[in-house]
């Protein structure tokens, strides 16, 4: 791809992701009725959806397609409406948020979250295009909101005020939080906002349980669609590819480059290597993601899905082979020592959004990146309990903590060496 200005590129980047979100919804209405569609839409929307929650067992197979499309479109529209210059940054919050309208973000619960983000910017005299990530990330905390209005038992009305706070009191204090919580990790946890959303979810659900509100645990977690769904998103993948390549004038010419970066927050493949080459590690990535799962003997579905399009989204914002597929190997080495099986959902979603941790690998290498895995693979399983589910990164949450614990021993070790 020619050197193109900012605005060019995201002008390309913003038609891109336009037919990405388009495709979604209208795949969702030619798979379902459109009567289906919108009683699917209805029953994800008014219902909690704390971890973990299949829309695809609530909402039908039509339905969960509609919610991510829709929501997703109106993301981009708001971005550019915004002005907002696209980057890798972007594609990562975008399909991010597409992965987890799948499964437990919906056309309600996440613009509180939002709001709360806005506020927050007006009220530090600051444009809000500057806390616009921290905004999208934070949607992670959707299900706070949803618990609160369909999971409590007061009267409607209580409810609803509550929800209104308690989304827009946890947008606010993302925005200072998340910049504070950065220097916690070392920007070794891509996920940030999910490390941050994990401290606030912890916060909130420990103030509801001294109220003697207790969230109930979900194991929604569907396995007919598996082949549907690896059909379509491998036919997507196998676009985005396609796409990349021809945008890259018909080469892999920056492919190997990005496979040099670490991946350490913050780098942007898109600004460094162009888009081409960021959408071909995209495509390659997203195949991948979905040859792990089966090959784990798992299933394709609104969970696992997200763990592959987030993977997707971050292969434009520090994911690549060399520094993911150590995180992949760290999984599977624990369920040969471990007391559970590679494709239990925690585990194969411990896979997917433990590549969070790929900086991890690309800084250090292959082996301290298996440890990594390793470990997160235990300690992904023992801190959901903190925030009672409504945190959807959990793995993000867990993620700051393996890196705030295992970074400062490699460098010592390191040190050692030298």
């Amino acid at each position: 791809m020619a050197e193109v200005t900012p605005q060019e590129r995201t002008r390309i980047m913003t038609r891109a992701a336009i037919v990405y979100a388009m495709s979604l919804t209208i795949f969702g209405f030619i798979a379902d009725t459109p009567l289906n569609v919108v009683q699917g839409l209805f029953n994800i929307i008014s219902q909690p959806d704390i971890l973990i929650t299949d829309y695809f067992g609530i909402g039908g197979f039509g339905a969960p397609f509609v919610n991510s499309g829709i929501l997703t479109l109106i993301f981009i529209l708001m971005l550019k409406k915004m002005q907002v210059s696209f980057s890798g940054a972007t594609l990562a919050a975008l399909f991010t948020i597409s992965g987890f309208a799948f499964f437990g973000k919906n056309l309600f619960n996440v613009w509180l979250i939002v709001l709360g983000v806005y506020i927050y910017a007006r009220v530090q005299k600051e444009k809000f295009t500057r806390y616009i990530y921290v905004a999208l990330f934070g949607t992670a905390l959707g299900p706070l909101v949803s618990e609160v209005l369909f999971a409590t038992s007061f009267s409607f009305p209580v409810r609803l005020i509550l929800a209104v706070v308690v989304g827009v009191v946890a947008g606010y204090i993302l925005p200072p939080l998340s910049t504070h919580m950065l220097r916690f990790h070392g920007g070794f946890d891509l996920y940030n906002v999910g490390f941050t959303a994990g401290i606030i979810g912890t916060v909130f659900i420990s103030v509801f349980k001294s109220y003697g509100f207790i969230s109930t645990p979900r194991l929604i977690w569907t396995t007919e669609y598996s082949i549907s769904l690896s059909v379509f998103f491998g036919l997507m993948f196998l676009v985005m590819l396609g796409y990349g390549y021809y945008l890259n004038n018909r080469s892999f010419k920056g492919l190997k480059a990005i496979y040099e970066y670490s991946g350490r927050m913050v780098t942007d493949f898109v600004i460094l290597e162009g888009f081409g080459p960021t959408l071909i590690n995209m495509g390659i990535n997203g195949l991948v993601a979905i040859a792990y799962i089966h090959l784990a003997g798992g299933v394709l579905n609104g969970p696992t899905l997200a763990g592959v399009l987030t993977i997707v989204g971050f292969s434009a914002f520090g994911k690549h082979l060399r520094n993911i597929l150590p995180i992949f190997l760290g999984i599977f080495i624990g369920s040969l020592t471990k007391i559970w099986a590679l494709n239990d959902p925690a585990i194969l979603l411990a896979a997917l959004f433990g590549t969070g941790l790929a900086p991890v690998a690309g800084e250090y290498g292959w082996l301290y990146g298996m440890l990594a895995a390793y470990l997160h693979s235990s300690v992904v399983l023992n801190v959901g309990v903190l925030h009672g589910g409504v945190n959807l990164y959990n793995n993000g949450f867990a993620a700051g903590i393996v890196a705030a614990f295992i970074v400062p021993i490699i460098d010592a070790l390191r040190k050692d060496e030298d």
